[in-house]
């Protein structure tokens, strides 16, 4: 436990000092809001430290970030994050990413409100 605690100030420490740092686009500042969380695994049995599910979800748009080398404006890191959670939503709601894609921006050409993301009830 004492060693938790000491790499738990580590990563603080490391986390706080990233938040200076003009390239890390508030990332630190982030998970700094959320460290309880961080280190749930430590104190409570049978919870893993790793949301392998969630990793596997991210992977691609990692992969996606690193080829394209990303974006190069705030206007186009927002773009960009509102499209990841669009293909989520449709991915988690089964449904398909293109045509949803479609609809919304058919939607936006026609001066029509976007189709809701909200799950059918």
């Amino acid at each position: 436990m004492k060693k938790a605690r000491v790499l738990r100030g580590t990563v603080k420490l490391l986390l706080w000092a990233g938040t200076r740092l003009p390239t890390t686009g508030g990332s630190g500042a982030h998970i700094l809001e959320h460290r309880e969380a961080l280190w749930h695994f430590v104190s409570h049995d049978g919870v893993q430290p790793a949301d392998s599910q969630a990793v596997g979800r991210l992977r691609g748009f990692a992969l996606w970030r690193k080829s394209s080398l990303g974006s190069q404006s705030a206007r186009g890191h927002r773009f960009a994050a509102n499209l990841k959670s669009v293909v989520h939503t449709c991915r988690k709601q089964k449904r398909h990413v293109f045509s949803s894609l479609v609809e919304a921006l058919q939607a936006a050409f026609s001066h029509r409100a976007a189709p809701s993301l909200l799950p059918a009830r």
